[in-house]
């Protein structure tokens, strides 16, 4: 569990330096290509690891990638709301999307469906890797 919970937060992490850095570039002109992040996201997008449970069981009832990008994603918008109500409560959440014009009381956007599906199949392929024996791993 520890591994992939290792293995999600820099993951998650990685791909939202990658995606704020080309938001810089695009948005800002900015060639630097600087992206920016909080400590505080480490561990949210850890908490990815919790999905291999549901993930082992939705790949082998369910064959529709679509389906399960749906479900995956529908969970990361509820972590991402649920994480970002408790930050903000202390002052602490690193973001704010009140500025946006499909937001939920600033702390989900609802045009980043599609990054959240991506990134939940993204998750999926990692948490259910076959193990060395080429069977998948326990949940």
């Amino acid at each position: 569990m520890m591994k992939n919970f290792i293995q999600c937060g820099f993951i998650g992490w990685g791909a939202e330096l990658i995606w704020t850095s080309l938001h810089n570039r695009i948005e800002n002109h900015d060639k630097r290509l600087m992206g920016q992040s909080s400590l505080y996201m480490f561990p949210i997008y850890g908490m990815a690891a919790l999905l291999k449970p549901c993930a082992n069981r939705l790949r082998n009832k369910h064959r529709n990638r679509l389906y399960r990008g749906l479900v995956y994603m529908t969970m990361i918008f509820l972590a991402e709301y649920s994480t970002g109500y408790v930050l903000k409560k202390g002052g602490r959440c690193p973001w704010d999307y009140s500025h946006a014009p499909l937001n939920i009381n600033g702390l989900v956007r609802l045009d980043y469906a599609p990054c959240w599906f991506t990134l939940g199949l993204l998750y999926e392929g990692i948490l259910c890797r076959p193990d060395l024996s080429g069977e998948r791993s326990p949940s």
